[in-house]
């Protein structure tokens, strides 16, 4: 197959302007962390965002490039069985099947994802392959295993024995309510607290050589109708990247995040002057204007980063943090201001 640099390139869209809701009176100061031009630094969401960011430091201190940076990051937490919101012991659908979704993105617009993916470990390794080897940006289901087989990746039962007892424990009931909890899995203090927390890894990465890449991977929510995608293999959804601006990604409740183009529309407010942190405020609130009434009773967060290094995040609700990776520091946790509380 023709390598996937060859093909086209996105343009920038135009500018999304944001309404401004009365929530902003309640939020608080938008949080941010500034380094020196040309430095080069990761970020990823939450605390298992520290192991995600040392995988990824190994590359980028050496002077390796962004794109290998972010995809060695985000396999962390894929193989990680204590993680149950990405990867290998990912939390099933309702049915028992474990499905993964992902996405990569570099500084020139190229791009893949895969969704609905069965039975291969690492998903955004497969999302690579479909940037890089097919005139494709997105394989579904059947056909993204299909392909991930083709191009040499192991097939694997995802669904470990403690995701499929918590499954069956769901099955007891099986009451379904969609649910991103504020809490989340202290891995730091190397004993997983499972608070039901279901998640994304989001990773953006700045390299010695002033170019940016961005990856998202995740099993999406927990006892999930089967079929059903989220927002992380979506480009402009659940991470979007511009080597003129910056890179963007989310995590929470994907359907929110769709609605409003999230990550894309964080890299816009960028383009007009915001720092990473108004960005990801303003788009918060764009989502909780929106649909308030949704998204009010759920978590969505943005984590995003300018070309010169510049981190900033903003959440709906109190309880995301995110991990930052640079020369000065390589296992920073910054907790996000986020607009409502508790």
């Amino acid at each position: 197959m023709t390598d996937r640099r060859q093909f086209l390139r996105t343009a920038a869209l135009g500018a999304a302007a944001a309404t401004l809701s009365p929530l902003a009176e309640a939020a608080d100061s938008a949080d941010k962390i500034a380094t020196r031009a040309g430095a080069a630094r990761v970020a990823s969401t939450w605390d298992f965002g520290v192991a995600a960011n040392h995988a990824a430091w190994a590359i980028l201190s050496k002077g390796g490039h962004s794109l290998d940076a972010v995809e060695a990051g985000a396999r962390v937490p894929e193989a990680d069985i204590r993680n149950h919101s990405v990867g290998l012991g990912g939390y099933p659908d309702r049915y028992g099947h474990v499905t993964l979704d992902a996405s990569i993105m570099d500084a020139e617009g190229n791009c893949g994802g895969v969704a609905c993916l069965e039975d291969i470990g690492h998903a955004v390794s497969v999302a690579r392959a479909v940037m890089e080897k097919t005139p494709h940006l997105l394989l579904v289901g059947d056909g993204a295993l299909q392909f991930a087989l083709a191009q040499g990746f192991k097939r694997q039962n995802l669904l470990t024995p403690a995701a499929d007892k918590a499954w069956r424990e769901w099955l007891k009931t099986s009451h379904y309510q969609p649910r991103i909890d504020s809490e989340v899995c202290d891995y730091g203090a190397g004993v997983p607290v499972d608070k039901h927390n279901h998640d994304t890894i989001g990773i953006l990465a700045l390299d010695a050589h002033g170019k940016l890449a961005g990856a998202c991977t995740t099993s999406g929510l927990a006892w999930k109708l089967h079929g059903r995608v989220g927002d992380s293999p979506i480009i402009g959804a659940g991470l979007y990247v511009d080597g003129e601006v910056g890179a963007a990604t989310s995590t929470g409740m994907g359907e929110e995040v769709i609605r409003n183009a999230g990550a894309f529309l964080v890299v816009e407010l960028m383009r007009q002057g915001r720092t990473p942190a108004e960005a990801c405020k303003e788009a918060v609130l764009r989502v909780l204007h929106k649909h308030p009434s949704t998204a009010r009773g759920t978590q969505v967060a943005f984590l995003a980063t300018n070309k010169d290094g510049d981190v900033g995040g903003y959440a709906i609700r109190h309880g995301f943090s995110y991990a930052v990776c640079d020369a000065r520091d390589q296992s920073r946790l910054v907790p996000s201001a986020s607009v409502l509380g508790t």
